[in-house]
Parts: structure tokens; C-alpha cells; sequence
């Protein structure tokens, strides 16, 4: 076996407790998929069935694989791509596969980061406008170069720059989130939100698109078949109960979507705007929410900051999946790695970004960005997670897995398994049945 890149060695300084672990990786977690994806994504597919859906997601599916991903990454203590080498051959490119992926998601998460510092920007200077009027000019592209060099300038300084910010971020976060809820709560469009939670279409639970939304968004929130839980994973403090830490990250990750929910759709319906206006559903609404609140002023300061903070902690997540494998299948050093994933983000954005801009780039008739993140963002993440759940469940022994859970309980070993193989043959079966049956639809 080759000696281990001397970055791979250095990243791989534990996190200094459980706490702390979970901390950071809940701020990987909680990000953009909570605070700007989930309302719209809810918005667009009809409120109480899609939160059925997604919760139903989460609970039977998502947290074992997630689970899954963590061990492995304690596991094998590398890269994603260093990771599944491990398991066989075809392990290595899949490792690519997640990599390409993350990188997709991430030129494209960097954008809408730097809208939230934008945002954060025009706060301070007290002229907070909806995002037709913010994206105008070329602010999309000016603020996304500037967030992919801060992003740069901070992965230099390793891991407990991240673990640091975490620290900080999320409980504010928290804080903020309830008290602008408990705000909503006062609005005349809250019973409306209240019914648009809570009235469940139950038809609509028959619609297969429904539920490829809702896995789409439980595997894109808690970066399921992206490679951070593996990346993460690998740098998990040795006694770490992995499903309880685990538990608590999708807890506070479910409960950060929830409330952003709670927090934007009742001033949509109070506003009489519509809950289905998609990716520029926050930014439309809440500059309308500041611009009618007492102490509007700081409040859009101090919340749009910590958007930014959220979203940027996220943003380093992917960045760090991304540099892991450069620097360790390259046998790049720490600066050069950061530089040479810098440039290309900067690259592969800035078309995600001018599609906001007054060029509008278009893909496929929308906007570059909504283009990349129907794509990446659904159903080739499902097919990512799933994929790696089966690689790893049907190629590595459960003792082994079992070593590092750290847990004598055998119910989560089993959870993992069933899920992980043989969830990945149903999707398959169904894919081959749904195909079948159209082509004798076709025929006839």
C-alpha cells in the first residue's frame, strides 16, 4: 500500500471531542439544502405531502446510509476516493463519481453563498432589495469570486478553522431562526402556513415525482452520496457514538428546515405571493419581511450574516471532499491542492452565476444554475448515495463496520445492511418494471 500524502496525514488530527464533531458537521449539514432549498422545493410540491414525504425519507432510508458513510469514512481514514478504493476496483471510480458530483453541487452552492453575502453587504448599508432588483447588475458573479477566495484563504488554515466557525454558528443561528418565527407567528398569513403544513393531500403521496423531490432533498440536506460524511467521518474522535452523533445531526437539520419554513411562509401568504415561485423564494420574501419589521435594519444585518455563515460552512464542506482527493490522488501539496480547486470553482460557477446576471445564461431553457441543481441536486445524488450504501454493504463485512460504530448494539448494524442492500435491487427492480411498462404503453 503507498505511503499516505503528508496533507491526508495532517487533515487527519481528530476533532477535539464528540461535541465538537457534531457541531461541525451539523454546520456541513445545515446550510443552503435547509434555509433556501427546502421552503421552495416544499413550496413547489405541495407543503404537507412533500413534508410527509421527506420526513418519511429521513427517518426509513436516509439516516442509515448516512450513518453508513460516517463509518466508513472512520474506517478507512482517507479521501473519498481513498475510501471506496478499498472496498474493489469499481470502488475507485465511484470515488470520482461522488467527487465530480461534489464538485457540480458546490460551483454552483458557492454562487448562492454569495448572494448571502451580498445580501449581508447591503444590510450594513441599510438598502436591503428583493433579488430582481440584487441581481440586476453582476453582483451574482462579483460576490460568488469573492466567496470561493474567502473560502480559499480559510481552508489554508486547516480543520479547526471550520470547527471554530461551527462553534460559533450554530447556535445563533438557532436563536435567530425562533425569534423570526415567533415573529411570523403574529402575521395574518400564519394560519394559512399553518394549513399549508398541515393539510396533507394524500394523493398526492401516490406521485412517484413526490417522492423522488423528497429523497432528492433528505439526501441533498445531509449530503448523502456527496462525500462529506465519509470526509468528515475520517476525522471522528475514537470514541464517538456514531448513531447517536448522527441522530443529533439530522435532529438539528430537520429542525432547521422546519423552521424555515415556519419563517417564510407566513409572510409569503400574508404578501399574497405565491408558494411556488422557486430558487429565488427566500430572497424575494425576506428583504419584504426586514423592510416591514421594527429594528428591520439590524435584524436583516444579523440574519443574513448568519445565512452566510451557515451557507459557507457548507460551502467548506464540499470544497474540503474536493480537496481531500486532489491532494491525497495527486500527491499535491496542502497550498497547491487549495489553489488548484479555487480556480477551477471559480471556472465552473461562473456560468451558474452570469445565469443570474444580464447575460441569463441558460441551459436547456432555464437558468444555468436551476439547470445544475435539478440535476445534481435530485435524482443523481439518489443514484450516488444508493450506489455507494450498495457498495459498501454488499462488499465490506458487517464486523467491520461494527468496529467502528461505537456501539455494542446490533440494531443499527442491522438497519445499515437492510437498508444498503437491498434497497439499491428494489430501485432497480422498479426502474426495470417502469420502463417495461412504458414500452408496452409505447407499443400499444
Amino acid at each position: 500500500m503507498r505511503r499516505r500524502h503528508e496533507f491526508v496525514e495532517e487533515s487527519r488530527r481528530e476533532w477535539s471531542s464528540e461535541p465538537a464533531f457534531i457541531a461541525s458537521m451539523a454546520a456541513a449539514a445545515v446550510g443552503l439544502g435547509n434555509l433556501w432549498r427546502f421552503p421552495y422545493i416544499m413550496g413547489e410540491n405541495g407543503g404537507g405531502a412533500f413534508v410527509v414525504a421527506y420526513l418519511t425519507a429521513l427517518i426509513v432510508v436516509v439516516m442509515p446510509i448516512m450513518i453508513l458513510e460516517v463509518a466508513a469514512g472512520r474506517l478507512s481514514k482517507g479521501s473519498t476516493v481513498g475510501t471506496y478504493r478499498q472496498v474493489n476496483r469499481f470502488g475507485t471510480a465511484y470515488g470520482w463519481f461522488v467527487v465530480l458530483v461534489t464538485t457540480a453541487i458546490t460551483s454552483y452552492y458557492l454562487v448562492i453563498t454569495g448572494w448571502t453575502l451580498g445580501y449581508t453587504v447591503e444590510a450594513l448599508r441599510g438598502d436591503v432589495r428583493v433579488f430582481e432588483q440584487f441581481s440586476a447588475g453582476f453582483n451574482s458573479l462579483w460576490y460568488f469570486l469573492a466567496t470561493t477566495a474567502l473560502a480559499a484563504a480559510v481552508l489554508l488554515r486547516g480543520v479547526r478553522a471550520i470547527e471554530t466557525l461551527s462553534k460559533l454558528l450554530m447556535p445563533a443561528l438557532l436563536a435567530l431562526v425562533l425569534f423570526l418565527v415567533s415573529r411570523a407567528a403574529q402575521t395574518p398569513g400564519w394560519g394559512e402556513a399553518r394549513d399549508f403544513f398541515f393539510q396533507v393531500d394524500w394523493a398526492r403521496l401516490l406521485d412517484g415525482k413526490l417522492w423522488g423531490f423528497a429523497f432528492g432533498q433528505a439526501f441533498y440536506t445531509l449530503a448523502i452520496g456527496q462525500g462529506y460524511l465519509v470526509t468528515y467521518g475520517s476525522f471522528i474522535p475514537r470514541k464517538t457514538h456514531l448513531p447517536r452523533a448522527c441522530l443529533v445531526v439530522a435532529g438539528v437539520e430537520t429542525s432547521v428546515a422546519l423552521l424555515a419554513g415556519w419563517m417564510i411562509f407566513p409572510y409569503v401568504f400574508s404578501f399574497g405571493m405565491a408558494p411556488d415561485q422557486g430558487s429565488a423564494l427566500a430572497f424575494e420574501t425576506l428583504p419584504r419581511v426586514f423592510e416591514r419589521q421594527a429594528g428591520g435594519g439590524l435584524l436583516a444585518v444579523l440574519f443574513f450574516a448568519l445565512f452566510f455563515a451557515a451557507a459557507f460552512s457548507s460551502s467548506l464542506a464540499g470544497l474540503k471532499v474536493i480537496i481531500a482527493a486532489v491532494a491525497e490522488e495527486f500527491r499535491l501539496r496542502e497550498k497547491s491542492a487549495v489553489l488548484a480547486v479555487a480556480v477551477l470553482m471559480a471556472l465552473l460557477g461562473s456560468a451558474s452565476a452570469l445565469s443570474f446576471t444580464p447575460l441569463q445564461l441558460t441551459l436547456g431553457g432555464e437558468p444555468v444554475l436551476d439547470a445544475v441543481d435539478r440535476v445534481a441536486g435530485g435524482d443523481v445524488i439518489i443514484f450516488s448515495g444508493l450506489t455507494g450504501a450498495a457498495l459498501l454493504c454488499w462488499f465490506i463485512p458487517p464486523q467491520r463496520i461494527r468496529t467502528v460504530l461505537g456501539t455494542a448494539n446490533r440494531w443499527w448494524e442491522w438497519r445499515i445492511y437492510l437498508v444498503g442492500r437491498y434497497l439499491p435491487v428494489l430501485v432497480l427492480l422498479w426502474g426495470a418494471v417502469t420502463y417495461g411498462v412504458s414500452q408496452l404503453r409505447g407499443a400499444g
